[in-house]
């Protein structure tokens, strides 16, 4: 199916902030980094500081770069498609975790499908998971809802449509913002949400100030964590 002669895409995981050790990426991982020097970024300073954090012997300028982000066009995407094509193997990686997660590269993933390029996912960390596994909410079934309305009154109603949704579903709502609008989305699921839902916090996640808490919506509105600017998942289920 696949053909031996082009090249392979890698999925890789990056950390999940600049103050994450990179100790979470498994040495599987970092030796196949360091192996290529053909990679997408969403960001190149991200990715290259990235890259300069698994191995500082790496040579940045022998590196060739392209950049995938919300605003590639398909064109460009058929650029980075043909370079596989013509057999070199190449990374992706995001700005933070995992690739295609809540981030733009699916699109990359979804032509290398069409054209039968291998593509690989490298194991790594991923903060919907991690905050999933320590939340004790319902692991069985899940929704990850991505970014809330910015609006407020508009983010308030979808809050109260996904509570309805756990409630029917039994199902845990997750999602992420923006760390700076954090503080908003944290009030407003205190002001919208039942006293009785769960809520679970998990802040950055495999740092050393990394925070974990999970509890009545009663107890959020007594007890405000300290979340500002601090990149946050979100997670609640009706009980």
């Amino acid at each position: 199916m696949y053909k031996s002669s082009f090249g392979k895409l890698y999925l890789i995981p990056n950390t999940l902030s600049v103050n994450s050790c990179t100790d979470v990426i498994p040495e599987v991982t970092k030796k196949i980094i360091k192996s290529l020097n053909c990679f997408v970024f969403e960001n190149e300073k991200f990715g290259r500081l990235y890259i300069k954090k698994i191995s500082s012997k790496i040579c940045q300028k022998n590196l060739t770069v392209h950049i995938l982000n919300k605003n590639s066009t398909e064109n460009e995407i058929q650029n980075i498609i043909e370079i596989l094509l013509n057999g070199n193997d190449m990374g992706l990686i995001t700005d933070s975790g995992c690739p295609a997660i809540a981030d733009p590269g699916s699109r990359l993933i979804y032509f290398s499908h069409k054209k039968n390029i291998k593509v690989i996912p490298l194991v790594g960390p991923s903060s919907i998971l991690l905050a999933s596994m320590s939340s004790g909410l319902n692991g069985q079934s899940f929704s990850f809802n991505g970014y809330l309305p910015i609006e407020k009154s508009r983010r308030k109603s979808k809050i109260k449509f996904y509570e309805r949704q756990s409630s029917k579903n039994n199902q845990t709502q997750i999602f992420i913002e923006t760390p700076y609008r954090n503080e908003s989305l944290f009030d407003d699921m205190c002001e919208t949400l039942e006293d009785s839902t769960l809520l679970s916090i998990a802040t950055n996640l495999t740092c050393d100030s990394e925070f974990i808490k999970t509890d009545r919506i009663s107890f959020w509105k007594k007890n405000k964590p300290s979340i500002n600017r601090k990149p946050t998942i979100f997670s609640f289920l009706r009980i």
